[in-house]
């Protein structure tokens, strides 16, 4: 009797935005290139020295924009990255010290950076659960963090991780139709197991009148089972901005964010999130406590063990001493490096493909993988598969004689992006962060070496965020921070460079 296998699904098809214009130039690039040669034929007619004097500006303005590394940067944004920090060393600002011997108004410990504006608010939702929402005020977002406990991949059947994966893929679809939603960002951090919870658990249950051997037991238990386990937590930060019209009230955009939190946590629950809710303002504040000072994780866990609270507030979460170097982020009892994604994994993948990466790495303290999703609203979506898939036939016939094979994979892939998108299907741009921390300098070498393996495994290219640090670590946090939001250059006129 023959029987019929089914074939794993594959996932893949992402593609990163075509940009305008003329090769590497960017729409701005070729508009001010062809606006030049305009102007040097005009001034042709009056001398060739004069239309020399025109043409040789153009060229050395147009050529730093022409020359681009392997991620896509021009010459112009690593020297901007390089003299802001600079200016940043000359004033001083890579280095922080908060506390009642500080120069900081208040003398408390508030996060830096670019959280030292963002005030913490209270909700509560129609269950009566209450949450934190993170206001940034220069910004004027509101963000609201979910907690998960996803179903591990183990002993569970493919065809129930494909479902997962599609319940996902439809969760993100959705966000694209959430009103006034700016980003998502999706963190997962691992850490070694402290041993704490599991001690509260087992040691008061022994009875005073045990055998000696079972109690020896379950104490040798209690202290060898941390050695060999690790903790993972997940977190879900939902960014929003205010709808246009009148401005509104931060209570009420809590009290809207309040009336959509059940329904977002449905949706979560049936991709496969597990247990999901939203983050007290105290939980908010401890994750990014520990974070800076991954030393008094046990402790935390102690006192929320023993007392259910530890009074953890947002002014006292951030870090009594911080300082940022060009490859490295020194804080407290910690020291960081952060990881940017360059390229995606190429051609077709399984659902595990970024397991490796999500995985506790050996020799860290504690390690944060941070997906963070910008949601496209559907007009804008349609423009974009439109454009991508006319620049790819333009792409595939301009070559004489048979079609290369990129270029033939290029139009399949746009095709059939453009077909899932008029079926209703959602547009998603999608980015990913590492962050490593480790106890001091000379284990930065070490973890380097293990997110490079890592990198192979999950077929993905990282750089690390040289000369800005301290934001990228920042923005690994589940605080909700969409960098996009935050450079000097809006990222619409970004993208034509």
């Amino acid at each position: 009797m023959a029987t019929e296998s089914m074939a794993r699904p594959t996932y893949g098809n992402w593609r990163r935005p075509r940009r305008p214009g003329l090769g590497p130039l960017g729409l701005l690039g070729t508009v001010v290139a062809f606006g030049g040669l305009v102007v040097v034929l005009l001034a042709s007619l009056v001398s060739i020295s004069v239309a020399l004097t025109v043409l040789v500006p153009l060229a050395l303005l147009l050529g730093p924009l022409a020359l681009r590394t392997a991620d896509g940067r021009n010459v112009y944004q690593l020297v901007a990255i390089r003299i802001g920090w600079l200016k940043r060393k000359a004033e001083g600002s890579h280095t922080y010290v908060s506390g009642p011997l500080s120069r900081r108004p208040g003398g408390n410990f508030s996060p830096p950076g670019l959280l030292a504006r963002v005030k913490m608010l209270h909700g509560t939702d129609a269950y009566g659960r209450t949450f934190g929402v993170l206001h940034h005020p220069g910004r004027n977002l509101y963000t609201v963090v979910l907690a998960c406990e996803p179903d591990g991949g183990s002993l569970v059947d493919p065809e129930q991780v494909d479902i997962w994966v599609a319940s996902w893929g439809d969760w993100l679809s959705r966000l694209s139709h959430e009103p006034g939603l700016r980003g998502a960002q999706v963190v997962v951090e691992t850490a070694p197991d402290t041993g704490t919870r599991l001690a509260a658990e087992v040691l008061p249950r022994i009875t005073p009148d045990a055998p000696e051997a079972a109690r020896a037991v379950m104490e040798e238990v209690v202290a060898r089972y941390p050695s060999a386990s690790s903790e993972m937590h997940t977190y879900v930060a939902l960014t929003y901005g205010t709808l246009p019209g009148p401005r509104r009230k931060p209570e009420d955009v809590v009290t809207d964010l309040a009336m959509r939190l059940p329904g977002l946590l449905a949706g979560l629950v049936a991709a496969g999130g597990g247990s999901a809710s939203p983050l007290s303002e105290e939980r908010i504040a401890e994750i990014v406590r520990v974070a800076y000072d991954p030393a008094i994780a046990p402790d935390v866990l102690s006192v929320r063990a023993g007392q259910a609270s530890t009074g953890v507030s947002w002014q006292d979460a951030g870090p009594a001493v911080a300082v940022e170097t060009v490859d490295g982020y020194k804080h407290d009892s910690g020291v960081s490096r952060t990881w940017m994604l360059t390229l995606a994994p190429r051609g077709t993948v399984r659902s595990s493909v970024l397991r490796g990466l999500l995985e506790p790495a050996q020799g860290t303290r504690r390690k944060r993988v941070s997906l963070v999703y910008r949601p496209i609203d559907p007009a804008t979506s349609a423009r974009i598969v439109e454009a991508d898939r006319r620049a790819a036939h333009f792409m595939a016939g301009s070559r004489r004689g048979l079609v290369q094979a990129r270029a033939a994979s290029e139009m399949q892939a746009a095709e059939q992006t453009a077909a899932e998108e008029a079926s209703g299907a959602g547009l998603v741009e999608f980015s990913l962060m590492v962050t490593v921390t480790v106890d001091d300098e000379e284990e930065l070498q070490d973890a380097s070496i293990t997110i490079r393996n890592l990198q192979a495994s999950s077929r993905i290219l990282m750089r690390p965020a040289d000369r800005m640090q301290a934001s990228a670590f920042t923005c690994t946090l589940p605080v909700g921070l969409l960098p996009w939001e935050y450079t000097l250059i809006p990222y619409q006129l970004r993208e034509t460079l």
